[in-house]
């Protein structure tokens, strides 16, 4: 009786069969069962004797949803997630998640010009060898400003060996109880972490302790650009798994986890490894440029022209990372893990680089930021004024800072012996 009761209802035109379902719906027979079977699109009515499956017209936007999103390229998994909400929050699963594939776009992107420059100033460094079997070469540019080919090279003529001067300094800040954050500051890496969740503080710890075992430059002489990226990739990943181990025990372990910024330095070259909203600064010839891109939604939308930065200081969801290190795929606070940008850094005599956590950019604009650091004598004078900026401006949030100086080796040295004999 109930069987006939449901065959009734798909015929007086309350169901339809998954034929004219599919037809409502542009998605064919095949992409409707399947869906069924991942749970993302169920039917209204599936008969318990023949197996046939009826659904609700009403569901044929639903089913329009799951169509375009597979047409962006969204994970059947993460396309279960965004159907199940309510439309103000779809549409906000599917701003972050499109962009983050923008972020990762623009990261190959950067990637493939790299590669280009590096590639051609090889193949110009080729033809100006004697013998070679090339044409005469180019007198054109040899790479953007990035790029740690050619343009290093010449900044740094003359000028000797290059050695870094660092100081890193974290602070709880004001308001909070716990400190989060950490950062590190030695002769071959600069580093900060910004820790968040129940394991946030073991989360940045471990990942800034998986980049200390690095001491490239320090054999055979310094590292090829290829096998720089390289190793950068191989200390992402390394970084990567030691966040997911550390907070493995906790509670929630898809909830903890950090943003990473870190610079390598081989003794030629520096090594960005950057993921989440903690920041990168250079300081040349008076100038303070910010060097890496913040892994957020409402960078993505101040990027799209939705969002403009003073909007964005005040947006409920700025704290929303695209980005960030994370103890499993999927977490509350972060729309998506993913791998870590990485990308090498041209260095001259005289820079002075500046990472910190959104503790101290968020609420210290980059005006004040530039002041502090062009006023400190060195890096110890600079994470002292920069800590001390937070502070005055509120300290909402644990904050974190490493500052080095580029300078020629000889003048470290000289340095190093003033500091003993005082």
């Amino acid at each position: 009786m109930e069987r006939e009761g449901r065959a009734v209802g798909a015929a007086s035109g309350e169901l339809v069969t998954i034929g004219e379902f599919a037809r409502l719906s542009r998605l064919s027979a095949k992409a409707l069962r399947r869906y069924d079977e991942l749970g993302l699109l169920r039917p209204a009515l599936v008969d318990p004797v023949n197996g046939y499956r009826y659904y609700d017209p009403a569901q044929a936007e639903e089913a329009r949803l799951v169509a375009w999103l597979r047409r962006i390229g969204m994970p059947l998994s993460r396309i279960g997630r965004v159907v199940a909400l309510d439309a103000g929050a779809a549409a906000v699963e599917i701003r972050a998640y499109w962009a983050r594939v923008e972020a990762e776009t623009a990261a190959r992107r950067d990637l493939a010009m790299y590669l280009v420059d590096h590639l051609s100033a090889e193949g110009r460094a080729m033809a100006r060898t004697p013998g070679s079997t090339g044409g005469t070469g180019s007198t054109g540019s040899t790479g953007n400003a990035g790029s740690a080919g050619g343009a290093e090279s010449a900044g740094r003529a003359g000028a000797g060996p290059l050695a870094i001067r660092c100081a890193a300094l974290t602070d709880t800040g004001v308001v909070r109880t716990a400190n989060q954050d950490a950062a590190f500051a030695g002769p071959r890496l600069l580093a900060v972490a910004d820790g968040f969740g129940e394991g946030g503080a073991e989360a940045s710890a471990a990942a800034i302790e998986a980049l200390k075992p690095s001491a490239w430059g320090s054999g055979g002489g310094a590292p090829s650009a290829a096998d720089l990226l390289n190793a950068l990739e191989d200390t992402a990943d390394s970084a990567s798994r030691a966040v997911r181990e550390a907070v493995a025990s906790c509670a929630a372990p898809d909830g903890s986890g950090t943003t990473l910024t870190a610079m390598l330095w081989t003794g030629s070259r520096l090594g960005l490894v950057h993921i989440g909203d903690s920041r990168a600064y250079l300081l040349r010839g008076g100038e303070l440029f910010r060097i890496t891109h913040d892994h957020s939604l409402v960078q993505s939308m101040i990027d799209d022209g939705s969002l403009s930065r003073e909007e964005a200081a005040s947006h409920p969801q700025r704290a929303l990372l695209l980005k960030a290190l994370v103890g499993e795929a999927r977490s509350a606070q972060v729309a998506v893990a993913s791998r870590p940008d990485v990308r090498l850094q041209e260095v001259l005599a005289g820079d002075r680089y500046l990472l910190c956590s959104d503790g101290l950019s968020a609420v210290v604009d980059e005006a004040d930021l530039r002041a502090a650091v062009v006023a400190a004598d060195g890096p110890e004078e600079a994470v002292r004024r920069l800590v001390g900026l937070a502070r005055e401006a509120g300290g909402p949030d644990n904050v974190a800072c490493a500052v080095a100086d580029v300078v020629v080796e000889e003048q470290e040295q000289k340095q190093e012996q003033k500091q003993e004999q005082e």
